[in-house]
């Protein structure tokens, strides 16, 4: 189980976003700081380094491979932009609670992305109570661990942008994966409900939704002939696809997307 990264994996299947400048010092996006959990993975990653182009300074989280984090953190900074590593699990509620004051003793953390989530499949009748408890505690709980000591301060700001990272198994369910699609189903609930206490201040909440996603996890899992399969597209996304997404949701640009699930699968559903 691996609560750095959030998304099936499968060897990359397209190429990379090209590279930008860091948005220049002084910009809105410079001023401000962008919590992603799970970012020491390749999704995670991705998204810190498309946010770190962004202007923002990233702090990259990961659960227990400080070292990944660190890395993601040298391609950030070797680019030109800021960045921290950060390793707690999110499971942990008074880890989670000392990181995230730790955090808010230098001010508010404006951007918050959660990618961390582990897979512990199973079928429901063969699951333990333990593979069920895990998956929702690093989803679900995590969730509430990392997002809710960081939002009064967020509000005073009157800007803000709450991303989670959920999946297509929450939408159309998965074999051995109800642990899993029940953790991401119920923050697409938990979103919806945030959007609406929190949009009077300046503050979006959305989920983006990936499907099968390339990288280095599931190789094994959905070799290309199973993906051309599942995957009308016929083919895996790439974590920069799915990043872009999550990137312009926590732009200005998307001030007006709120309470949204979107998905980005390839047209799986």
């Amino acid at each position: 189980m691996n609560q750095d990264t959030d998304a099936a994996s499968l060897p990359p299947a397209a190429a990379a976003a090209p590279s930008r400048a860091p948005a220049p010092a002084g910009t809105a996006a410079s001023r401000r700081r962008a919590l992603v959990t799970g970012g020491s993975g390749d999704l995670g990653g991705a998204i810190c380094r498309q946010l770190a182009r962004d202007g923002f300074h990233v702090i990259v989280h990961a659960n227990g491979n400080l070292a990944r984090a660190e890395a993601v953190v040298a391609d950030i900074t070797a680019a030109g932009g800021r960045a921290e590593a950060l390793a707690f699990d999110v499971a942990d509620a008074g880890a989670s609670s000392a990181a995230m004051a730790a955090l808010l003793e230098a001010g508010p953390v404006q951007v918050v992305v959660n990618n961390a989530g582990i897979h512990d499949d199973a079928p429901l009748a063969g699951m333990s109570a333990a593979q069920w408890h895990r998956v929702i505690d690093v989803s679900l709980h995590g969730f509430f661990h990392v997002t809710q000591p960081l939002l009064l301060p967020m509000a005073r700001t009157r800007w803000g942008r709450i991303v989670s990272v959920s999946s297509v198994a929450a939408v159309l369910g998965n074999r051995g994966q109800a642990n899993y699609a029940a953790a991401k189903a119920a923050l697409h609930g938990a979103s919806k409900s945030l959007a609406r206490e929190m949009a009077s201040r300046g503050i979006t909440v959305n989920v983006v939704a990936p499907g099968v996603v390339a990288g280095r996890m599931a190789e094994a899992a959905f070799p290309p002939e199973v993906v051309k399969q599942m995957v009308p597209a016929g083919r895996a996304g790439t974590p920069e696809e799915v990043a872009a997404v999550v990137r312009f949701l926590c732009s200005d640009a998307a001030a007006y997307v709120t309470g949204q699930v979107i998905g980005v699968n390839g047209g799986m559903g």
